[in-house]
């Protein structure tokens, strides 16, 4: 007998968890019970408070990854903007902050067991530097954030990576699940639940086999054909004189990379939390380098460069998630301000002081 878990957190999608249980356990009634699925959380048997309208769910097991074939992580309701509690990335690092990111961890690691998410779920596992390398998918507004924890989007519905299975938003919870009957329980009893359901199962199921698409530019000639043709008012409109740049912005000097050499003692507000960061920034031959200290973690500055009066650089974090984020600050004597950005993730504000 297959035996899934269904993980549930604070903060869950109802749907993303719901839909492929029901899926699962009608499955297994035209299986003769060749499977069996529960909810369960990472603390053991209880009430877990959805994020859809405070909905309460009750979870009967313990999220066991050395009892479970298939462990499914949902994503999380909330809001997608903001930086308060009740946002989607909020509530991923609650829950990656339970046993629920090293369990799932362990289960990755045995041949035998197969993790699957829905929606948000592999943001949850990505941002926990779970997926590092991976292929996988999530909800088309967090596809940036995915790709910038390390991890390989690919843009389908549902993605195959060996033990490793995706899916992309709220309602691909059907699709996986379907996929995964299918996969494990062969076609015909997924062809039985899809006609239960009435519904038919979407996309394909990307995997990295096969032979790969050839990707050619279009030729002149078809792209003249798809080219729009240009009226005479928009080739008068192309042909007009770019605005001007007021004068006081034309005198304005650019800062020098010297306003940025030091040590800055920083804070970075993040969406979930306020974190210390020590810069240390430097410039030998013309060439900025820079490194950050949080705790005991040391990062080196990917490709800083100097963009008029604004220091950018990238910078690859794994606390308190790993993520790739991107840096602009601008420096006004000895006071930093700027913004780290990752994808659809509201900035975080940068705001710090020189100490030496």
């Amino acid at each position: 007998m297959k035996h899934i878990q269904i993980v549930l957190f604070d903060g869950f999608d109802l749907l993303d968890a719901l839909a492929p249980y029901e899926v699962f356990y009608a499955a297994a009634m035209y299986a003769d019970d060749a499977i069996h699925v529960e909810l369960v959380t990472a603390e053991g048997p209880r009430h877990v408070t959805s994020g859809t309208n405070g909905l309460r769910i009750e979870a009967t097991g313990t999220l066991n990854p050395e009892q479970a074939d298939i462990i499914l992580v949902p994503g999380a309701s909330g809001k997608v903007e903001g930086d308060g509690p009740d946002t989607v990335p909020a509530i991923l690092n609650r829950a990656m902050q339970t046993g629920l990111t090293s369990r799932v961890e362990k289960a990755l690691k045995q041949p035998d067991t197969i993790v699957v998410t829905v929606c948000g779920g592999s943001l949850l596992l990505a941002m926990g530097g779970l997926l590092e390398g991976r292929s996988a998918v999530t909800h088309h507004m967090g596809m940036e954030v995915l790709g910038a924890t390390g991890a390989m989007p690919v843009q389908a519905r549902v993605v195959d990576d060996g033990n490793l299975i995706t899916g992309g938003g709220v309602t691909s919870g059907l699709d996986v699940a379907l996929y995964m009957v299918e996969r494990e329980l062969g076609p015909r009893i997924a062809h039985a639940v899809e006609q239960l359901f009435e519904y038919e199962r979407r996309g394909t199921a990307w995997r990295n086999t096969g032979m790969p698409p050839v990707q050619s530019a279009p030729s002149e000639e078809k792209r003249d054909m798809h080219e729009p043709a240009v009226t005479a008012q928009q080739a008068a409109i192309n042909q007009e004189p770019a605005a001007t740049v007021p004068q006081e912005a034309m005198n304005k000097e650019p800062a020098p990379a010297a306003s940025f050499v030091g040590e800055w003692d920083t804070t970075l507000a993040t969406p979930v939390g306020k974190l210390q960061v020590r810069l240390s920034i430097a410039t030998s031959n013309g060439i900025i380098r820079g490194k950050a200290v949080q705790g005991d973690e040391t990062v080196e500055f990917i490709d800083p460069i100097l963009n008029d009066n604004k220091l950018m650089w990238s910078l690859r974090i794994t606390k308190p998630m790993r993520l790739n984020l991107r840096f602009e600050v601008e420096a006004d004597g000895n006071r930093m301000s700027g913004v780290a950005k990752a994808g659809i993730l509201p900035a975080s504000k940068l705001a710090g002081e020189r100490i030496s």
